[in-house]
């Protein structure tokens, strides 16, 4: 019986949700560096008493954060950009908890096979290297520039909803193990191929989103649909080399995110009216129209945290749309795939 190792996939896959949002939130408020040590397991304490609070904070006057950005903070101030990490490295810690005991209790169990064995460990392999990764990304705050790497930011991002896919699509294997229509024509394949393209691009998209909120190009060009009255702004280029640009130029980076969510904006609904030409059963035809109102909602809370030049409220719901929309694209891909 494969359902309550799914049930239990799923409610990780919940747990990531909420540590994605939460680490938009760490990020929104420069939370992230407030805490200079990784330690795993002594970490796990929150401070509590004003001798704790007063040695965390010596130590963030160290960083370079504070001194060019926050110095004078008190602590009452630094509270309230410290609890935000903690809870995000706290969540972090609670996603190994929940994934690893219970892995542990189906394995003595032997409801787990070899071959889904192999499939957790990966997954729990790649839960370990994002801790490390989201250690390196604050690494990379705590030199000369007190900012993140958005190389490493993306990274970190990415890494989150690679973990995030191959614990729902597990899940999604194991409640639904067998493919749900035996159409092999032309159009069904089509269909299928068009699917996994759309859930690719909008990873990709996600990983422009990385970029977008490592360079804090949200900031600029909060118009819509022009970016400043230019469909194809300047200085598009004017970084050397040339391929700084789609990584450092925040014209470029904002263009591009924007490009990408169009792309979609075109693709999905093209994508929605081939499926109701199709025969396809109840359940994936409900999968078909949420992914299509999954992105009318995505590209909303989009063009609203543009034009709001990025709240913490909309923003955050704007990267958890990321993920609920990528969910749908999932859903629908693994509903319509073969053998």
């Amino acid at each position: 019986m494969k359902k309550p190792i799914a049930i239990w996939l799923l409610i990780c896959c919940a747990l990531v949700f909420a540590m994605i949002v939460v680490g938009g939130v760490t990020r929104l408020t420069d939370s992230g560096l407030s805490i200079v040590e990784w330690q795993p397991i002594v970490g796990t304490m929150p401070p509590i008493t004003q001798d704790d609070w007063d040695v965390l904070l010596e130590k963030y006057r160290a960083t370079p954060q504070y001194q060019q950005v926050n110095k004078g903070m008190s602590v009452d101030e630094f509270k309230s950009i410290f609890w935000w990490e903690y809870f995000h490295r706290l969540l972090g810690r609670m996603i190994g908890l929940v994934f690893f005991v219970p892995f542990i209790y189906f394995l003595m169990k032997k409801q787990i096979d070899k071959p889904l064995g192999i499939k957790l460990a990966g997954i729990f392999v790649l839960g370990g290297l994002q801790g490390f990764m989201g250690w390196y990304m604050v690494m990379s705050g705590l030199v000369n520039d007190p900012h993140v790497s958005q190389y490493r930011l993306t990274a970190h991002l990415g890494l989150a909803f690679i973990i995030f896919a191959a614990m729902f699509w597990v899940a999604l294997g194991l409640l639904s193990p067998y493919p749900v229509s035996q159409q092999t024509d032309d159009k069904i394949q089509e269909l299928r191929k068009f699917s996994f393209g759309l859930s690719l691009l909008i990873f990709i998209m996600i990983l422009s989103g990385g970029f977008v909120a490592g360079i804090r190009a949200g900031l600029a060009y909060n118009t819509f649909p022009l970016m400043n009255g230019h469909l194809i702004p300047p200085d598009l280029f004017i970084l050397e080399p040339w391929y700084r640009n789609f990584f450092d130029n925040i014209t470029t980076v904002q263009f591009d995110h924007r490009l990408i969510a169009w792309t979609l904006a075109f693709l999905v609904p093209l994508f929605w009216f081939k499926s109701r030409k199709i025969e396809l059963p109840g359940t994936t035809r409900f999968a078909c129209n949420l992914f299509l109102l999954m992105l009318i909602l995505q590209i909303s809370l989009g063009i609203a945290t543009l034009l709001h030049v990025v709240p913490i409220p909309l923003a955050a719901s704007h990267q958890g749309g990321a993920v609920l929309l990528f969910a749908a694209s999932l859903w629908v891909s693994h509903r319509l795939r073969s053998h």
